[in-house]
C-alpha cells in the first residue's frame, strides 16, 4: 500500500534518458503551469495530482517532445530500471563499486530475480545486456573524444582490464576499439535506442 501512496504524485515518462530531456519536461510543466518537487531521469514529482484533463494535455505536449507518460505499473517499472541503469554509466561522475542488481533492488525496493524476469519478459533481453549495450555506447563516446587511452576507458567503466573491454567491445560491434576509433561516424546511437 505505501508505494501506491507514494506513486500518486510522480509521473513516470519515457525515452527522458538525458540532462536536454529534463529541461524539455521541465519547459513542459512550466508551460502547463504544473509545479515539481523533484525530477530525475523518467520520473517527476509533482507538488500535488493532476487532473485527467491536465494529464491528457501533458500526454500529447511529452508525445510531440518524443515523451511518452507512462501508466502501466510493470512499464514504469521497466522505465526505472532502464534510467538507474542509463543514470549511473552515462552521467555519474564515477563509476559505482556497487554492482547493478544491488543497486536495482535497493532503489527500487524489488528483489532482483523479480525485476530481471519482468525485464526480460518485456524487452526480449537481460538486464546484463541492456547494462553491456549502455557501457558499449559509452565506451564509443569516450573513444570518439580521443581524450584518453583505451586502459584510462577500461579504468572509469570499471572493466577488469583493457583486454577485457576490447573482447566484450568487439562482441557486441564486431570491432576492435581501434577499429572504431579510425572509422567512428555514424555509429553511435541515442539512449533511447540502445
Amino acid at each position: 500500500m505505501k508505494e501506491e501512496k507514494e506513486d500518486t504524485h510522480n509521473l513516470y515518462i519515457k525515452n527522458m534518458v538525458c540532462p536536454r530531456c529534463l529541461e524539455s519536461v521541465k519547459g513542459i510543466l512550466g508551460e502547463m503551469n504544473i509545479p515539481f518537487i523533484e525530477m530525475e531521469l523518467g520520473r517527476v514529482q509533482t507538488q500535488s495530482k493532476i487532473s485527467k484533463e491536465q494529464k491528457q494535455v501533458l500526454k500529447r505536449l511529452l508525445s510531440e517532445k518524443g515523451f511518452e507518460l507512462i501508466d502501466d505499473k510493470n512499464t514504469r517499472i521497466i522505465n526505472q530500471i532502464k534510467s538507474i541503469i542509463i543514470e549511473e554509466i552515462h552521467y555519474k561522475e564515477e563509476a559505482s563499486s556497487v554492482n547493478f542488481s544491488t543497486l536495482l533492488s535497493e532503489k527500487l525496493h524489488y528483489e532482483y530475480t523479480h525485476l530481471s524476469r519482468l525485464f526480460s519478459a518485456m524487452e526480449g533481453q537481460t538486464i546484463e545486456k541492456f547494462v553491456l549495450a549502455q557501457k558499449i555506447e559509452k565506451v564509443k563516446e569516450l573513444l570518439s573524444y580521443d581524450e584518453m587511452s583505451l586502459a584510462e576507458i577500461a579504468f572509469q567503466m570499471n572493466y577488469s582490464s583493457s583486454a577485457h573491454l576490447s573482447s566484450q567491445f568487439k562482441k557486441v560491434t564486431g570491432m576492435t576499439p581501434s577499429a572504431f576509433k579510425k572509422n567512428h561516424s555514424g555509429s553511435r546511437k541515442t539512449l533511447d535506442e540502445v
